[in-house]
């Protein structure tokens, strides 16, 4: 009675987890195949993170970016490994914050040049986040209702490469997209349109952002979901699984571009503090151990669902939609009776973000619940 309530919040209280499972207060146990909307990747209470977290509270939680932090040097140097090209780190604490920091990133770079180059082009059912700058890269306007005027310097295409060239004017300064749409119905994009795309803006001198604050940190079965298609993105944008359960956002781009941000330009009081980098160290540590895994289990996933749905099944590793061609908020609450936590996603389709260590027993387990209320 005292919160906002900008929730529709189902009627279920959790207080306690273990693994892929959820308990509430009356003792029932739920299989949890939503993981905290694509957060905790390595499941509940899981013993490494546990006791890492545990270790470094009792050392050291938060300091201030004023001062050097070993632990950030750390985690971003893993991070480093994983982009593919030398680059730079700056951790923030959300998706929406990534997102927002790439935006100002860009312009910041191009300015930095001497280009009055601002203009980001974002694609059709793209969700970048609720903040005002990544609120107004999203195009959806259920979104924006009430909270208009969105700010200028967007420009909304297509997913396909001649819908983005009519866009590109000589303020173009970058194309920003998610190569899954998980907010959008977990849409995988056409790779020959991601081929097409790379070749383009290379040519145009214009940037590519790539969103993987849903796709990154092994949930599609690599790293990053743009190593599927060998994407050289400027600027990848990571939150949500990072941390496990503990909020940490990041950037990652390339050094020439990093340096734009220089002292003064940019902050955040605690993104990248001692708990939360001392917990995406853990959790990178884990889930490079998984990715062979999570390919594995979710194209088991992805035959278990096609048997008992007529519905397109979609996406990669164990980011999966099932298009029900219905209004699916029903089947939610049906689930939920049955110890299941899904999502529904877009009104029609139902959205599986499983943690990453789920095996077949777990799917079987989620198919029988899907089998009764479909």
């Amino acid at each position: 009675m005292y919160l906002f309530e900008n929730y529709s919040r189902l009627p279920v209280s959790f207080v306690k987890g273990e693994g892929p499972y959820l308990y509430d207060d009356k003792g029932k146990r739920y299989l949890d195949f939503i993981s905290g909307i694509g957060v905790t990747v390595l499941g509940h209470s899981h013993p490494a993170l546990t006791k890492a977290i545990c270790d470094q509270a009792q050392k050291l939680i938060h300091v201030s970016n004023l001062y050097e932090n070993p632990w950030q040097e750390e985690l971003a140097q893993k991070l480093v490994s994983h982009f593919g090209s030398e680059g730079k780190v700056f951790f923030c604490n959300s998706g929406a914050e990534a997102n927002e920091t790439a935006i100002k990133l860009v312009r910041k770079y191009f300015r930095m040049k001497g280009e009055d180059r601002y203009r980001i082009i974002v694609l059709e059912n793209a969700f970048h986040g609720r903040t005002y700058g990544s609120l107004s890269a999203t195009p959806r306007k259920a979104f924006h209702e009430g909270f208009g005027p969105m700010l200028d310097g967007f420009d909304v295409a297509q997913p396909n490469t001649s819908s983005v060239e009519s866009k590109i004017t000589n303020e173009t300064a970058a194309v920003m997209l998610e190569v899954i749409q998980g907010e959008g119905g977990v849409k995988v994009m056409d790779p020959s349109f991601l081929a097409d795309l790379g070749q383009l803006l290379k040519e145009r001198g214009i940037l590519l952002i790539v969103d993987e604050v849903q796709t990154g940190v092994g949930r599609t079965g690599r790293f990053f979901a743009s190593h599927h298609w060998s994407l050289d993105p400027d600027v990848i944008t990571l939150a949500k699984g990072l941390g496990g359960g503990v909020p940490i956002g990041c950037v990652i781009a390339k050094e020439e571009i990093a340096k734009a941000m220089v002292p003064g330009s940019h902050g955040s009081t605690f993104g990248g503090n001692a708990l939360a980098c001392k917990a995406g160290l853990v959790v990178i540590e884990e889930v490079e151990k998984l990715l062979d895994r999570v390919r594995e289990i979710g194209d088991y996933f992805k035959e278990r669902l096609r048997e008992i749905s007529a519905g397109e099944v979609r996406g990669m590793g164990l980011m999966v939609g099932v298009e029900t061609g219905r209004e699916c908020g029903e089947l939610v609450f049906k689930a939920l009776e049955n110890g299941l936590l899904i999502n529904c996603t877009q009104k029609t389709v139902l959205r599986f973000l499983p943690p990453l260590i789920i095996g077949k027993d777990h799917v079987d387990e989620c198919i029988d619940v899907l089998k009764r209320i479909l």
